[in-house]
């Protein structure tokens, strides 16, 4: 995660089969940021419609800096 993500970006999740029914990266919208500590967050991320058909979720957190990137 190298650029500093803001509530209202959009994103892209990569999730496995472990959290939802499909594995991959998947595009939403920064709902919410809850720190954690000084340097980490728990990213709040609600899925676009199209995803929250495909997984069966609407929104979920992200802790690891790797499962979460920033569009461009």
């Amino acid at each position: 995660m190298d650029d500093v993500i803001h509530i209202g970006d959009r994103v892209k999740v990569r999730l496995d089969a472990k959290v939802a029914k499909s594995e991959g990266w998947f595009e939403g919208t920064i709902v919410r940021i809850d720190p954690y500590s000084e340097h980490r967050s728990f990213y709040w991320v609600e899925f676009d419609e199209d995803v929250r058909a495909i997984l069966g979720l609407s929104q979920i957190s992200v802790f690891n800096p790797r499962n979460i990137k920033k569009e461009e």
